[in-house]
């Protein structure tokens, strides 16, 4: 395969950020999983509302054995932290409940734009239909931003709809997109096991929202190789990369230092196809070995559309301003390089282009200038 070298940039100059600095500092938030990122307080009440056994009936207990099931390194055990959650998430009430403490505590963090996505099909267990499922979710989020511009903490949260990769309702979703794309839906994703399913199965929902004029990313390596990557975005046209991390198997750094791109990677980089990283899940799967060795140090200085994401904040006892820190310690980031970062996330995101502007230019930039200056 073709190589061609590219050029490291050197890191920003001047001090890492600080915890409290990475707190104040405006986020934005890509990849979130509403499943995944419940208060184990709301779990435990509402498993005892509906009579759901729990492992553990201590809220902090509870969060503590999300985050233990989630290191174990084995998948089922992983996956089952997710039977507990979407167990309590089958009611209207409770999606709603659900919905409004996330973007409160989103806001909380210092997130000002977050994308939250979730598999309506995964809610119907109590015989809501996916518009209700849909339209609980909304009403959690509207509830949610007016509680935290009362606050003076202004955010602003959109759904993304998922498909699940091993089911067969992916057209049934993207359909559900569109239907709610003007009232709170900013796109669509599929999510599950790569492996064995790869994103082509659901062409036919990926070609109906390219006819729509729709946006919509893919779970693509982070489990599985290039092939997901390859195919998600030359088949199936996704706008981003939910993950990307294996994206590292087509460049080559030589003994002597020198980077090399293969064909796919240089494709990535040079049409900016935004990488949706999630740092502390990506090392809880296996998919880095720890922060220090993510690729997104190495993707960061070769300067792809690199973002920051949480992934599922309950399981892995995470955070934007966690992520921000930790990648901070490891690569002795600054303030200016968090604002590449979160610039980067906003321009990606699945948002008019004037509402992605005025962020930027009002809200993410000055507060980044402010930071700066601190010294």
């Amino acid at each position: 395969m073709a190589a061609m070298s590219a050029v490291l940039t050197e890191p920003s100059a001047g001090p890492a950020v600080t915890r409290d600095q990475a707190l104040r500092a405006p986020k934005v938030l890509l990849h979130d999983h509403l499943d995944g990122g419940l208060r184990p307080a709301t779990i435990v009440e509402l498993a005892a509302e509906i009579g759901h056994e729990l492992p553990e009936t201590d809220a902090e207990a509870l969060g503590r054995w999300f985050t233990t099931m989630a290191d174990s390194g084995s998948l089922p055990q992983y996956l089952e932290t997710f039977d507990h959650t979407v167990a309590v998430m089958q009611t209207a009430a409770a999606l709603t409940r659900v919905a409004r403490e996330c973007v409160e505590d989103l806001a909380a963090d210092g997130v000002v734009y977050a994308e939250v996505r979730y598999a309506p099909e995964q809610h119907v267990a109590n015989d809501l239909t996916l518009d209700e499922v849909v339209a609980a979710v909304q009403e959690g989020f509207e509830e949610g931003m007016a509680a935290s511009r009362a606050r003076g903490q202004g955010i602003t949260v959109r759904q993304l709809l998922t498909a699940m990769r091993h089911q067969a309702r992916s057209r049934e979703i993207a359909e559900l997109s569109i239907a709610w794309r003007d009232r709170g839906v900013a796109g669509f994703d599929i999510a599950g096991a790569e492996a064995g399913y790869p994103p082509t199965r659901h062409l036919d929902a990926f070609e109906y929202l390219q006819r729509e004029n729709s946006h919509f990313t893919i779970h693509a390596g982070e489990a599985f190789g290039l092939p997901s990557i390859w195919e998600a975005i030359q088949w199936c046209g996704a706008d981003r990369l939910g993950h990307g991390v294996r994206i590292i198997d087509d460049i080559t750094v030589t003994d002597s230092g020198e980077v090399e791109l293969g064909r796919l990677a240089a494709y990535v980089r040079d049409m900016r196809i935004p990488l949706e990283m999630c740092p502390a899940s990506n090392v809880q799967t296996g998919a880095a070995a720890s922060i220090a060795e993510h690729p997104i140090g190495l993707l960061t200085r070769l300067r792809f559309r690199v973002t920051v994401n949480t992934d599922n904040r309950l399981m892995s006892g995470t955070s934007m301003t966690s992520e921000f820190t930790h990648l901070a310690e490891a690569f002795g980031y600054t303030v200016r390089d968090l604002e590449w970062f979160t610039v980067n996330a906003m321009k990606s995101a699945f948002l008019p282009f004037d509402e992605r502007l005025a962020l930027i230019t009002d809200v993410i930039k000055p507060a980044y200038a402010a930071l700066a200056a601190e010294g």
